[in-house]
């Protein structure tokens, strides 16, 4: 005798078995995508200043605003504060009300010192132009406090923040983006 609920049962069977194995591999992918979307992340943020800011030029609509983060050695404005202009200049030049800030907190910061105006003329009045171009900077006063200077060692147009890292965590926490500027190899 043939039953017709037994081959309905068999197809039942194999179309449940075949569900299970789409299931598994529906999960299977969807993990797969976590993990590769989670690396890609890891990798966007170990992301070079550079990229990072061709990044940001290609979003449709900006973020809340951006904090640079420099710390490098007594000469790491030199090189940073006119890397800031330009990006600052390219970020503007798409997000016209995009938000800048800068956090400096490493021994580089002191070349804004009042005292060292003269012998770094050029950083100085970088400084002002980003100021002028509604750039936000900020010094560490920690850091400062450590090495013997005081805020009032720095000029009136230079914010001394009680603390670099606390300062860019505020902004973090207002929805900038943090880029870390890292200095250019030596050749």
């Amino acid at each position: 005798m043939n039953f017709p609920s037994l081959r309905i049962s068999k197809y039942y069977i194999f179309a449940l078995q075949t569900t299970r194995i789409m299931r598994l591999k529906k999960r299977y992918i969807l993990l797969m995508l976590l993990a590769l979307t989670a690396g890609m992340s890891n990798t966007a943020v170990k992301a070079s200043d550079k990229q990072q800011i061709e990044s940001i030029l290609l979003m449709s609509t900006p973020p809340e605003g951006i904090v640079f983060e420099i710390l490098a050695a007594e000469d790491g404005l030199s090189w940073a504060i006119p890397r800031v202009q330009q990006y600052a200049s390219q970020l503007r030049g798409r997000f016209p009300q995009l938000a800048i800030a800068v956090v400096s907190h490493g021994r580089e910061q002191f070349a804004l010192q009042t005292s060292h105006q003269q012998e770094n003329r050029k950083i100085h009045t970088q400084v002002k132009s980003l100021l002028g171009n509604q750039v936000q900077l900020h010094v560490c006063g920690t850091y400062a406090e450590w090495k013997g200077v005081s805020p009032e060692d720095f000029p009136d147009y230079v914010d001394v923040a009680a603390e670099g890292p606390a300062q860019i965590k505020a902004y973090m926490e207002l929805g900038y983006m943090l880029i870390k500027l890292e200095q250019p190899p030596t050749p």
